[in-house]
């Protein structure tokens, strides 16, 4: 058994990393050569400023008295410049936003999670390209194209991390050191001869990442009066800023100001998905080589509404894709298109003759022409002439083709993996089958599975010769395309497999066409009608609300009115608020904590002093932080400390993890552990009493995972939940706390198995056993999980398989893909985790720490 666990363990975790290798591979290429305008350009240096996370609306809308929150910038839409909406790429994430500005190319998820401020992979961008680029800004973003340039051209100025504190008295302070870093900057140039001669040349750029907007909207939200007084604060930092850099080139007309944002910003302060309030975001050029505002007096083509909304029908809007605007800087300043971008010249922010306009244009479809070029180069070096299928309709799908070819492999290596994870599903199957039914095992004296004469003769070592023969057959198939090294693992997995499985192919007739007793079949309906509207709930959170009525209505269904029905019925209405409300992160935040509710408890009291203080700009109290760590560090420990009585152990178990997550929650969700860990109780009391349904197992962990929608606070990556552990922004560690958050209602409903298989004593009972008792009777965890993988999964295997792993995305918002890739692991690994799962819990629920021993005394 042993042997199989580890065999179970290692084809899953090669089944798992498959989706990385068909969904998630860098679409980029080399070997392109550099494509740019041979007309010289109109500007010789560029002004790039970010305003990290600003909304458009945020900028264009006026505020309630009709007066403008940016008056600079409104006056250069108005008069010198020319603007729009860029509208980003979900995840809508400072990395990936950046990366589509500046190198203009949509980063790949793998590569945003290789590395967050690293290049995982080495790709080209217009900072490359330039002469000199100087930088100034946040840690977190800078040295990714500091790292990624060819030479020491780039030159970054960045503040310390810990400044990046979402609790900090003003967050605006982050963009005022940067305007005062660039105005030291300029004033020095003035003194230093060799630092003013760089400055001089042609192809520079300057480039101010400001992340204010951005901290103070997580921090307060996009409403709130910081949010917007920091729209002013870079509103006059940049008339400053221009007006400085035109008096230091003797206003020689020949910069060029890019203004615009990396994503926007939900109205609950959080971004990475695809909301127009994070997609849409503000684009300003003006200075050399651009147009100036322009007057129109006709309906424009956008009927989206905005233009009314922001009182700007009278000035020519333009719209462009977010990494259209790398090749535009490019054709500004002259230099070459970065050699992976997928972006397109927006023509309509040029004023320049029509012979510099055909030749960009002429350089950009070239340069994209270059990467498709490169790409089916490459797969058709690794592909068998014969089956090479070439992309037609070039000429019109250039961009189209590069998706083509990078995503050529996917077809091929997913019926690899499909052909591997059926073998493996018939293999449990059988090993199962041949264990407890093959070997004439009765029952009350009848035989559970009769023998049947029909069973095809192949030999073994027949079958060991085709599976040698189609081993050296792929194995040359993917030497001769020169496939990577896990081709071969996904390719040649299933022959073993496959040859295990048919190596006892009468195990498999016999079992498929013998009669099989009404009790299993009785019991494998029943797991399957409880599984299909669980799959749904994967999808639809409501759908658990459905299982939570059946339960609540159980008392009435059943017949019996015992007390424990009863609590079971108004624990599981309980919790169908959960089940039917929103996610927390999109309704509430710290401040859903009344203090009045909790204030007589410490953990508590530490969300609701935390917010307070966060309130008044304060900061995060050290004392609360202290506490708030360790009692994360003492909730698995604690435990413990306390008696090994079942209920006395499970209670100080609930207890020490609803104290961590009252710490992690932003709202009423706070309320969600306490109800389920009362339903727990309940639920142990009907197990007892032998009249609860096996298949609510399975019902309560999927409950307990999704109760609350807490996936999206991952994915999203919405910093209010870990307030009360730390304040200053840390990619990692605040995702390790949120997915803590999510795992704590999955471990109270495990320990709960624990209780319930210790307290009814049924860890000796075979599976056959507990499938000819009566059907109101709970089986062991191990047992039920192997039979529920087996028999429910195997039947509907191609239904999951087009929900979780065929459905899996590389592209959208952080939501989707994590849920897609959550919900393929959460069916790979849903038995091999809860039995690791399960070890852990049978020590918090069986193992006692003494602190100290005291010696016995004996008295005369």
């Amino acid at each position: 058994m042993i042997m199989f666990f580890l065999v179970g363990l290692l084809v899953h975790v090669i089944f798992f990393i498959s989706i990385f290798d068909i969904y998630f591979t860098s679409p980029l290429v080399h070997g392109m050569a550099p494509q740019v305008s041979p007309l010289p350009p109109p500007a010789s240096r560029l002004l790039l400023v970010v305003a990290d996370g600003l909304r458009a609306d945020s900028l264009y809308k006026p505020d309630a008295n009709g007066s403008t929150r940016a008056p600079y910038l409104r006056s250069v839409m108005e008069e010198t410049g020319s603007w729009g909406v860029s509208h980003t790429r979900v995840p809508t994430e400072s990395r990936p936003g950046h990366v589509a500005l500046i190198a203009g190319f949509y980063e790949d998820v793998s590569a945003v999670a290789k590395g967050w401020k690293e290049n995982p992979v080495e790709f080209d961008s217009v900072f490359n390209e330039s002469r000199h680029t100087w930088c100034w800004g946040s840690p977190d973003i800078l040295p990714m194209f500091a790292k990624g340039a060819s030479g020491d051209h780039v030159y970054t100025y960045t503040y310390p991390a810990e400044r990046e504190d979402f609790a900090s008295t003003d967050a605006s302070r982050l963009d005022t050191w940067v305007f005062d870093e660039v105005k030291s900057f300029l004033q020095s140039a003035r003194e230093n001869s060799s630092l003013m001669s760089s400055l001089q040349k042609d192809q520079n750029v300057f480039f101010l990442h400001l992340l204010g907007i951005d901290t103070n909207g997580h921090a307060h939200r996009p409403m709130s009066q910081e949010y917007l007084e920091n729209i002013r604060l870079v509103d006059s930092g940049v008339k400053e800023l221009v007006s400085m850099v035109e008096d230091i080139f003797d206003n020689d007309g020949r910069t060029a100001y890019v203004f615009t944002s990396d994503h926007g910003m939900t109205n609950w302060g959080s971004h990475g998905a695809g909301h127009p309030s994070e997609t849409l975001t503000p684009l300003l050029v003006w200075g050399a080589g651009v147009h100036t505002a322009q007057r129109v007096t006709e309906p424009q083509k956008y009927s989206d509404g905005y233009l009314q909304e922001w009182q700007l029908e009278g000035l020519r809007r333009v719209d462009v894709n977010q990494a259209d605007i790398a090749p535009l800087m490019s054709s500004l300043i002259g230099v070459p298109i970065p050699l992976n971008s997928v972006g397109v010249l927006p023509l309509q922010y040029l004023n320049n003759s029509d012979q510099f306009k055909a030749e960009s244009m002429y350089s950009n479809a070239i340069q994209i022409l270059e990467q498709f070029k490169v790409k089916m180069a490459q797969k058709k070096e690794t592909t068998l002439s014969f089956l090479f299928t070439p992309y037609q309709s070039l000429m019109d799908h250039a961009l189209e083709g590069l998706s083509y070819y990078h995503t050529y492999d996917r077809f091929f290596l997913g019926c690899s993996v499909v052909l591997g994870f059926t073998g493996w599903t018939s293999y449990v199957v059988l090993v199962i089958l041949k264990t407890h039914a093959i070997h004439g095992r009765t029952h009350e004296g009848r035989c559970l599975v009769k023998p049947c004469a029909c069973v095809l003769k192949v030999s073994g070592k027949t079958l060991w010769w085709i599976g040698v023969g189609a081993t050296l057959l792929i194995g040359m198939f993917l030497i001769i395309q020169r496939s990577p090294v896990t081709y071969y693992i996904y390719c040649l997995l299933p022959v073993p497999v496959w040859y295990s499985v048919l190596k006892d192919h009468h195990t498999v007739i016999i079992s498929l066409m013998a009669p099989i007793q009404y009790n299993l079949h009785f019991y494998l309906e029943k797991v399957e009608l409880c599984l299909s509207p669980q799959v749904v709930s994967f999808f639809h959170r409501a759908m658990l609300t459905v299982g939570l009525a059946v339960l609540s209505l159980w008392p009435l269904l059943s017949g019996l009115y015992s007390k424990a029905k009863v609590r079971q019925g108004v624990a599981c209405s309980s919790l169908l608020v959960w089940s039917l409300a929103p996610s927390p992160l999109m309704c509430t935040n710290l401040k859903g904590l009344d203090s009045k509710k909790y204030g007589r408890t410490v953990c508590a009291y530490v969300p609701t002093s935390t917010h307070s203080s966060l309130q008044l700009k304060q900061g995060l109290p050290l004392l609360n932080q202290i506490i708030s760590w360790t009692t994360l560090g003492s909730s698995l420990f604690v435990p413990l400390l306390s008696s090994t009585r079942l209920f006395h152990r499970l209670l100080s178990i609930f207890l020490s993890l609803t104290a961590t997550y009252l710490l992690l929650s932003t709202g009423s969700e706070a309320l969600f552990p306490p109800v389920l860990s009362w339903l727990m109780f309940v639920w142990i009391n009907i197990e007892q009493e032998a009249m609860l349904s096996q298949g609510c197992q399975v019902f309560f962990i999927i409950t307990a995972f999704f109760g609350t929608g807490n996936i999206a606070s991952i994915n999203s990556f919405d910093p209010a939940s870990v307030y009360c552990f730390l304040t200053v922004f840390n990619p990692f560690i605040m995702g390790g706390l949120m997915m803590w958050k999510v795992i704590i209602p999955f471990i109270i409903v495990m320990c709960t198995f624990e209780t319930i298989q210790v307290s009814t004593q049924l860890s000796s009972r075979s599976l056959w056993e507990a499938v000819e008792m009566s059907p109101y009777s709970p089986t062991h965890y191990f047992y039920h999980y192997l039979v529920l993988l087996s028999f429910s999964l195997y039947p509907s295997f191609l239904h999951f398989l087009q929900h979780f792993f065929f459905l899996v995305q590389d592209y959208g918002s952080w939501l989707d893909i994590g849920t897609s890739i959550s919900h393929y692991v959460i069916v790979m690994s849903m038995t091999i985790f809860l039995m690791l799962l399960s070890l852990m819990t049978h020590i918090l629920t069986s193992r006692r720490v003494s602190l100290w021993r005291t010696r016995k005394m004996h008295f005369p």
